[in-house]
């Protein structure tokens, strides 16, 4: 196993870890967006409903009528709010995962990071490495030369 290949390994998990929460983020973005459609829904048909009936309401009505209008409306007001609600937690939850996705793509970053880090440093340590085994060569050539230099001379 490569030195490197832990991290690799980590790099892979992560990655896989953001993606699940990529894919999280689209779910709840989705529910949410759906939420808000139901709720814009239900409050243009409680307008609308009482446009129908305000005018409705404008020539003779009976009692028992208006009674029954009035409790589809306060049904339909309920209902609202509870989609209205139902709407803001969504909102919640795509927040939350949104941070979620930013601690992960973070965490994505700083392991690569620390991979091209090591990766330098890995360069940096051959270039020496490559360097020291130059020097010693280019010693041992100039050694070998004085020593024929010196064999010449006697």
């Amino acid at each position: 196993m490569t030195p490197m290949q832990p991290l690799l390994t980590l790099l892979a998990q992560s990655e896989s870890e953001r993606d699940n929460v990529q894919a999280e983020l689209s779910r709840v973005s989705a529910v949410h967006n759906t939420a808000q459609a139901q709720t814009e829904q239900l409050v243009n048909y409680r307008r609308d409903y009482e446009t129908r009936w305000t005018q409705q309401f404008q020539t003779a009505s009976t009692m028992t009528l208006v009674q029954c209008y009035r409790g589809f409306m306060q049904r339909l007001t309920l209902a609202v709010e509870q989609q209205q609600q139902v709407t803001k937690q969504a909102a919640q939850q795509v927040g939350q995962v949104r941070s979620a996705l930013v601690a992960q793509e973070l965490r994505v970053a700083t392991v690569r990071k620390l991979i091209e880090r090591r990766v330098a440093e890995d360069r940096v340590a051959q270039a020496r490495k490559d360097q020291k085994t130059s020097d010693e060569f280019a010693a041992r050539a100039a050694w070998n030369r004085s020593q024929t230099d010196t064999s010449a001379a006697i």
